[in-house]
């Protein structure tokens, strides 16, 4: 079953200038860190403080709050302060769509990875063919 193409995959030009490809690339670096990701997913279900993400992923303070400002100078996340927490929340919602095709397709291949296992494993595997000689 194939999805549907992203609206952002539909409007994107053919070609981009250097320029550009560098802050695509600089864009993914960012998603490319586990703990950042673990963040956005906690993020997804709404506002939370510094203090609700550290507990929430287990990682210390320092570390939480140093990914938050790398997201949050990439326009990815915004920040807003109550006394003395400061709440995060997502600023840019394209990124799901970007990590839905991300995770849907992992879960088809997954998919048709575990049926090829499953209708294989049910069967022997032929021995390889004596070589003949002339």
């Amino acid at each position: 079953m194939s999805r549907p193409h992203s609206k952002f995959r539909l409007t994107a030009p053919k070609s981009l200038p250097p320029g550009a490809l560098e802050l695509v690339a600089a864009r993914f670096r960012l998603l490319a860190e586990p703990m950042r990701l673990r963040l956005l997913h906690e993020l997804r279900g709404g506002e939370k403080s510094v203090t609700a993400l550290v507990e929430a992923t287990g990682a210390g303070q320092a570390n939480v709050s140093k990914h938050l400002s790398l997201l949050a100078g990439a326009g990815m996340v915004g920040r807003r302060k109550q006394g003395l927490n400061v709440h995060y929340f997502i600023a840019d919602e394209s990124l799901f769509e970007l990590c839905d095709l991300v995770c849907g397709r992992l879960q088809e291949e997954l998919a048709a990875k575990t049926a090829w296992l499953a209708g294989s494993a049910g069967r022997e595997t032929p021995s390889p063919s004596p070589s003949r000689r002339p």
